[in-house]
């Protein structure tokens, strides 16, 4: 019968796109003798009741849509007046039909060409019908998954991810599809400013119209809802959606027969996570993004790209050691790439200290081929880097030898500079090692050098400012100073500088309006809530601001800097000493932890020790004593810390403290030079 014929043609039609999905950028308009025969059922179905002559019409208006005869699908849509299904007591599998007849009517129009002459009689904007029609498409999808629901609350995920008879191949691949466009459109296309929540109306220049349904889905309500506020949330939200599908269907096979659907599949997940790092990395979310990547992992067997992402997203999550590991694998699928063992030597010679394996990989560019030519300057580089912090190991275990042998290779090394006589780095760090081994005017030749290079970077601006101070012209160090903190006004490195130039240059006023002006700024920067409530604290640099006092000089403290302080190996293995001793010792004192990383932390205790120095060059040890607790109650294990309570018990008078502080300093960092010096003074 005919109600026989439409249910055989639909589903041969249903048969047909399970085993041959519709794909990007393949012609439609070849010979397909199956949908002929789908043709020859739907035209069969004539003596239908009117509902069915509808779902007739639909069904042949999608299959247009499948051989690529789009007016003629939306000629079926004009003819039945798609607007004017009545959804109201429909039954659920028509509401699937309708939610894809819609979607499938924004596809057609989005294939016309503008000019067309189906659309020239339109008095709506094109664009603004096709927005329409998807948005209309996902109400009538969400009312359909709704009724799906209440007839079948535990199977309605099966159903509706895996029944092909319920939700069909052109509804999966438009959602997928559409879940990642619209995702790129939010990151890359619209301004936080132009977005809208969805459940706001949408703002009056935007291309949505209002549309009226004779029935539209329910808007959930309660307690753990999610709903995004800005366009990021809504981005990541639809990319994780499409990874957990991208990994569902993902094709792991190695075999010849599935090498295509393997290609495919890892070009779909690969577009996930890109647009997962571009969404991820905006907010600084480095774990979450190396978490995902993690689960990408599936798909990256011999696959450079996902390895290189991963490796990149631990390196800025702070996961030094399992980088280096993963760049080791991206070095041997791409092992004539030279930054990939310049990436791992900047790991293995940071907080990591791997000396050794730093030499290794530096090695590996030096030993590249001609294609890496360019980069071999950036190895030598390296590799002088490694060479000098061996000897400045060699200083600090007080090992002749070590100091010996590669002082002059570090030095040797940093000359190969002349490779690239414009890289400013080279000139930088010659300049630093020739410092370190107090060869000053030479050093300064070579820091002018990279400042002419490179005229506004920071690390050779302060260099230059400390060679002044080593050369005794403080006034022309501290204008040095000035100078870089009006390009880079929020640099705690030349504000410190800048606290010990000032009290011997302008008086110790000076330098406690600046220590008030870094609380601000740190305030500012971090917007964190310290455990001893710093705000109290700032009033202390308010009391001797009139009170002027000649200071004699003052050496710089090493206070540890994960990013920009000495890399010694005992001072890594101290301050991580110190750093588990003051995080049970916070525990016991407070029930505020610290809140976030630990290196803003570092800066306001560095702050504060260097306010209380300035108050002990002033000789008022309560002062100092209250900007040393300030200090204690964020590292009150810090040997820095220890060493400022021996300074302040010593103004006092109190030499047995005072001594007691030192030793305990001493026993936390065997090298600290300023306490070992107050020890000798006792003894002589």
């Amino acid at each position: 019968d005919d109600l026989g014929e439409l249910l055989l043609g639909e589903a041969k039609l249903q048969q047909y796109l399970k085993e041959n999905p519709i794909k990007q950028g393949t012609s439609p308009k070849v010979p397909r003798p199956r949908l002929a025969e789908v043709r020859k059922h739907l035209s069969a179905a004539l003596d239908l009741k009117p509902d069915y002559m509808q779902e007739a019409s639909l069904l042949m208006a999608k299959l247009c849509y499948v051989e690529g005869d789009y007016m003629e699908a939306l000629s079926h849509y004009t003819r039945i007046n798609l607007d004017d299904i009545q959804l109201v007591g429909a039954p659920v599998y028509r509401l699937s039909m309708i939610a894809e007849a819609y979607a499938t009517k924004g596809l057609c129009l989005e294939k016309l060409p503008a000019a067309s002459p189906s659309m020239s009689n339109r008095t709506v904007d094109r664009d603004q019908e096709i927005i329409t029609c998807y948005e209309k498409s996902g109400d009538i999808a969400l009312l359909y998954l709704q009724e799906m629901e209440k007839c079948s609350p535990l199977l309605v995920s099966k159903l509706f991810c895996e029944n092909p008879t319920v939700c069909n191949s052109v509804w999966i691949s438009a959602q997928s599809q559409t879940w990642l466009q619209l995702a790129e459109i939010l990151l890359r296309g619209m301004c936080e400013q132009s977005y809208w929540s969805p459940l706001e109306d949408p703002p009056p220049h935007s291309y949505s119209r209002d549309y009226t349904l004779s029935r539209r889905p329910r808007m959930y309500s309660g307690e753990n809802l999610f709903c995004p506020q800005e366009n990021t949330e809504e981005a990541l939200l639809l990319l994780l959606i499409s990874e957990s599908m991208a990994n569902r269907d993902a094709v792991l096979s190695r075999i010849p027969e599935h090498n295509n659907d393997r290609v495919i599949s890892l070009q779909s997940a690969s577009v996930v996570y890109d647009l997962l790092t571009i969404a991820l990395g905006r907010r600084g979310q480095y774990e979450m993004l190396s978490e995902c990547l993690e689960r990408a992992m599936k798909f990256a067997f011999e696959e450079f790209h996902l390895w290189y992402q991963l490796a990149l997203s631990l390196m800025a999550a702070g996961k030094s050691a399992r980088a280096v590991k993963v760049l080791k694998e991206c070095i041997r699928l791409k092992p004539d790439d030279p930054t990939l063992p310049l990436l791992a030597v900047k790991l293995c010679i940071g907080n990591l200290h791997w000396l050794e394996e730093g030499e290794r990989f530096a090695k590996m560019v030096l030993h590249m081929d001609e294609k890496a030519a360019e980069f071999r300057a950036k190895g030598y580089l390296a590799i002088g880097l490694v060479y000098s912090l061996k000897a400045t190991d060699g200083e600090g275990t007080h090992s002749p030898t070590n100091v010996l042998l590669f002082l002059p290779l570090s030095v040797l090394t940093f000359r190969a500079q002349s490779l690239s006589p414009t890289d400013h780095l080279a000139a930088f760090y010659l300049a630093l090692q020739l410092a370190v081994s107090r060869q000053i005017p030479e050093a300064l030749g070579y820091v002018r050098q990279a400042l002419q290079l490179q005229g506004d970077d920071v690390h050779s601006l302060h260099l230059l400012a400390l060679l002044l101070s080593a050369q005794k012209h403080y006034h022309d160090a501290l204008n040095i100073i000035e100078m870089a903190l009006s390009e880079y006004p929020e640099n705690f490195m030349l504000l410190f500088t800048k606290v010990k130039l000032e009290t011997l240059c302008r008086g110790p006023e000076e330098a406690l309006l600046t220590c008030k002006h870094m609380l601000q700024i740190w305030k500012s920067c971090y917007n964190l809530t310290n455990p001893s409530d710093s705000g109290r604290g700032s009033s202390l640099l308010d009391r001797a601001i009139a009170d002027r006092r000649q200071l004699n000089a003052m050496t710089l403290p090493d206070f540890s800097d994960p990013e920009t302080g000495s890399v010694h190996a005992t001072s890594i293995a101290a301050s991580r000493v110190e750093q588990a001793l003051s995080e049970v010792a916070s525990s016991l004192q407070s029930s505020a932890p610290k809140q976030g990383p630990l290196h803003p932390w570092m800066t306001l205790a560095q702050i504060w020790l260097h306010a209380a120095e300035v108050y002990i060059g002033m000789l008022k040890p309560a002062e100092a004593t209250a900007c040393t607790q300030e200090a204690a109650s964020l590292f009150p294990m810090s040997h820095n810390v220890l060493f400022m309570k021996g300074q302040v018990a010593e103004l006092r008078g109190n030499m047995e403290d005072a001594k007691r502080w030192y030793e305990e300093a001493l026993s936390i960092s065997p090298t600290h030079v300023r306490s070992m010096q107050r020890l000798v003074s006792y003894v002589h």
